[in-house]
């Protein structure tokens, strides 16, 4: 029983794992034109690696494990990753959330200070964070948004695709997915033909209009739903840390 017990850990975190790096949009549509002005394309000298959403003026919410692609900058106010009028912001300093050793033991959350602040305009805004118990509701609807895959194989996407996803009862999901980690929020991908795909991580689940996870892993890179939730980093969780970093009290 202790074998079989170590083998099926290993094989979650394995798991986990795998489906970290960077999670495409399944079964959603393009966003609207001015909308989700929160969104953030973390690139690397090739090109887009995860997604991100701005907090404040200088700093964008990520998954820590988006930090293996050695990102350089970040791509605000866009919907199309090819448009010549994206505004593109060198990263200043990443910030690991404390805790984190890998995806499968949770704590996926990083800051990216920007080299410089942004201005909040017509093409860029902020989202809030959850203050508060938010109280998710199984199967609430909630959003997801990113320029990943459509596909488990398939190609990346220029624009902006959006989902809609449900909440999944954190009970219900530790069953599904044994040894889940602590601190994290089911939504999508089990169920349902709904969820995100690589090239997605470290972008917001929204519910209630605020960002409420980070999105941080699915199963070994497969993206063909329904079979296993999508995890998501709780950020109310984290938003302690959140605010001292954002504050300086780290620095």
């Amino acid at each position: 029983m202790k074998c079989l017990h170590t083998f099926l850990l290993l094989h979650v975190v394995t798991c986990l794992q795998q489906n970290a790096h960077g999670s495409n949009i399944i079964h959603g549509e393009k966003a609207p034109e001015n909308s989700l002005l929160y969104m953030v394309s973390v690139q690397n000298i090739r090109g887009h690696v995860c997604g991100g959403f701005l907090v404040t003026e200088d700093f964008v919410v990520t998954a820590a494990h988006c930090v293996d692609s050695k990102p350089t900058h970040v791509v605000l106010g866009t919907h199309n990753l090819k448009d010549v009028n994206n505004e593109k912001i060198e990263i200043g300093k990443k910030i690991i959330h404390p805790s984190y050793q890998n995806v499968g033991k949770g704590d996926d959350i990083m800051l990216l200070k920007l080299a410089n602040k942004t201005q909040l305009n017509s093409r860029v805004q902020t989202i809030q964070l959850p203050s508060g118990e938010i109280n998710l509701e199984d199967n609430e609807t909630c959003q997801v948004a990113g320029w990943g895959k459509t596909s488990s194989n398939g190609p990346s996407v220029d624009e902006l695709r959006v989902v809609n996803v449900s909440v999944i009862n954190p009970q219900k999901c530790k069953k599904i997915w044994h040894h889940l980690p602590a601190k994290v929020i089911c939504a999508g991908g089990y169920g349902t033909n709904k969820g995100f795909c690589q090239g997605d991580s470290g972008g917001p689940l929204v519910c209630k209009g605020k960002a409420v996870g980070v999105v941080s892993a699915n199963r070994s890179y497969i993206c063909n739903y329904p079979d296993l939730p999508n995890v998501y980093t709780d950020i109310l969780k984290h938003t302690e840390w959140i605010n001292e970093v954002v504050k300086g009290k780290n620095d």
